[in-house]
């Protein structure tokens, strides 16, 4: 691993070789002894992840009782979800048993770019579920009208168009900069501000291009669920019946709890946890961050 490293230290100060220059990820090397034990408990995590969202997606799609907005959308979340999950864990699962730790620059790229795109559609899905929760609740009487298949289509469409094009922007500007330090990565994947540390150029703009696009997708997908909610909860208070109530509370639990999730461990990796210190706790919410179900 150190002869690794070295090597890498001298090929970056030949000069910028963005294209051919590879990373090494630290994953968990602190811990030598556990890298079997962690390797069988997150292959464990995975193989349910996989299986989790593909079999929500496989009794989707033959049930035809499931056939409605709220579990079309549910199955492109579990999609996302997948996609998200393959982009990260088997290069980890790799870290973990294979002593060759590094990773091209073109590939750490492309694995940015893909998770990066899946996170991104997967907040604005979970704003466009809140939606539907909404009109459900708000119009039921209309519903099926009102959340028609071409809405539905066009909603989750919008929601992958605009995470591949944030994506995009974020991973121009990350190729825009020069690549000179160590290369060495204390994470197991390519996160925004992981790679930005390998340059050697001033990443200010970069950065600040990353809060403001991050910033935007927050509020925006906030702005959409808080509304919703607030609205669902004022037509619910004034159903008489306490089963209706009930009933109406009951079919937002399930996209309460994944917002919950989503939004409040984003808020504790970026907010909370920045201290040295709490790196390793930091690494354990990546992964059951990208490796949770979202129903």
């Amino acid at each position: 691993m150190n002869s690794q490293i070295s090597s890498n230290k001298s090929q970056m100060q030949e000069g910028n070789q963005s294209a051919v220059f590879t990373f090494v990820f630290l994953s968990f090397l602190e811990y030598p002894k556990l890298q079997v034990p962690l390797f069988l408990v997150f292959l464990t995590i995975y193989t349910i992840s996989v299986l989790e969202n593909l079999g929500m997606i496989l009794i989707i799609k033959i049930n035809p009782k499931l056939h409605t907005p709220m579990y079309f959308f549910l199955s492109h979340l579990s999609f996302v979800n997948f996609c998200y999950t393959t982009t990260i864990a088997p290069k980890l699962l790799d870290l973990l048993i294979v002593e060759d730790r590094s990773m091209s620059f073109k590939g750490c790229i492309a694995q940015f770019f893909f998770g990066c795109t899946c996170v991104i559609t997967q907040t604005f899905i979970l704003a466009v579920m809140a939606y539907d929760r909404f009109v459900a609740v708000y119009n039921s009487l209309l519903y099926t009208v009102a959340m028609s298949r071409k809405l539905c289509t066009l909603l989750v469409a919008g929601s992958y168009i605009w995470g591949g094009i944030c994506s995009s922007t974020l991973t121009y500007f990350l190729l825009a900069l020069s690549y000179c330090s160590s290369g060495i990565i204390n994470h197991f994947c390519c996160e925004y501000s992981a790679i930005i540390s390998a340059s050697c150029l001033d990443s200010s703009i970069s950065q600040l291009v990353c809060l403001v696009i991050c910033m935007f997708n927050k509020v925006c997908s906030l702005l959409i669920i808080l509304t919703s909610y607030v609205v669902i909860v004022i037509t619910v208070i004034k159903i008489p019946s306490k089963g209706g109530r009930r009933k109406a509370f009951s079919t937002c639990g399930s996209h309460l709890a994944a917002i919950c999730f989503c939004h409040g461990v984003i808020l504790l990796l970026y907010c909370v946890l920045k201290s040295k210190s709490s790196l390793i706790l930091v690494k354990f919410a990546t992964v059951f961050t990208a490796w949770s179900s979202p129903c």
